[in-house]
């Protein structure tokens, strides 16, 4: 039972990446102290880490999850916050967009904005958005990165250099306290600098289970970001530590925000 019970956790963190405590004990019908010890031993086993009030996978730093994967897993809660995320956006704003599959959402809720000017190192992102006549999009150039189809390297660096954004929707790998915002590629956080120096103001976009999570990479401080949108499952240890830093927290509801769109 006790061997099962850790073999089923281990799996689970693996599929979701983040765990509560809470859901772990109605899971398997135990007691706080027992779900405690069992991830106290999985974390020595090196299998996670724990957190406050749960515990989030302890994957290589170097490596990042595959786009395939990254696309399918969390589908509900990275369409709510893209949704909201563009609540934030106005008619004729200079957007930077990044790459990733929760920027991806956000590229679709996009569509219908008027005179929207968006400057990305995304091929799907760009894709998305010239079907839009209301929206102009400059794609960057450089490198391009097979599998995930961005561009990024000196090129694209030296482009968006010469640019101004108004807003800049920043995908996140990984954020902690210590680390701040991590991510995986180097020429593409190198780029992702540069549009932080460029941005009037800059919007996070990210669900749970990037919490805790540290890639090899820094690209920011927690507190270079002006908004963070996240979902209502996310680490309330790290957003109450991003209150005090005066960083504006939004957080969704996943299905909330999927029977206002049935509706």
């Amino acid at each position: 039972m006790l061997q099962s019970r850790r073999e089923k956790i281990i799996e689970m963190i693996q599929a979701e990446r983040m765990l509560k405590v809470s859901d772990l004990m109605k899971i398997f019908d135990v007691s706080i102290e027992t779900i405690r010890r069992d991830l106290e031993y999985l974390e020595k086993q090196g299998f996670l880490t724990r957190v406050y009030g749960g515990a989030v996978l302890n994957q290589k730093k170097g490596k990042e999850p595959l786009y395939e994967q990254r696309e399918i897993k969390h589908y509900a809660e990275k369409t709510a916050i893209a949704r909201r995320a563009v609540e934030l956006i106005e008619d004729g704003d200079v957007l930077g967009i990044d790459i990733g599959t929760t920027a991806r959402e956000f590229a679709k809720a996009l569509l219908g904005k008027k005179r929207v000017i968006v400057l990305t190192n995304s091929m799907p992102i760009a894709e998305i958005l010239s079907e839009d006549e209301n929206i102009r999009v400059i794609m960057l150039g450089g490198e391009v990165r097979k599998g995930e189809f961005s561009v990024s390297g000196f090129v694209a660096e030296q482009v968006m250099s010469r640019f101004n954004l108004d807003k800049y929707i920043l995908g996140i790998g990984g954020l902690t306290v210590e680390n701040g915002i991590t991510d995986y590629h180097i020429e593409e956080t190198n780029l992702r600098r540069v549009m932080l120096e460029r941005s009037q103001k800059v919007i996070g976009l990210t669900d749970y289970s990037k919490f805790g999570v540290i890639a090899m990479n820094e690209v920011c401080p927690l507190s270079r970001l002006d908004v963070l949108i996240t979902d209502s499952r996310a680490d309330r240890a790290i957003l109450g530590k991003m209150h005090t830093m005066k960083t504006e927290v939004i957080q969704t509801d996943a299905l909330e925000d999927r029977e206002k769109t049935d509706a």
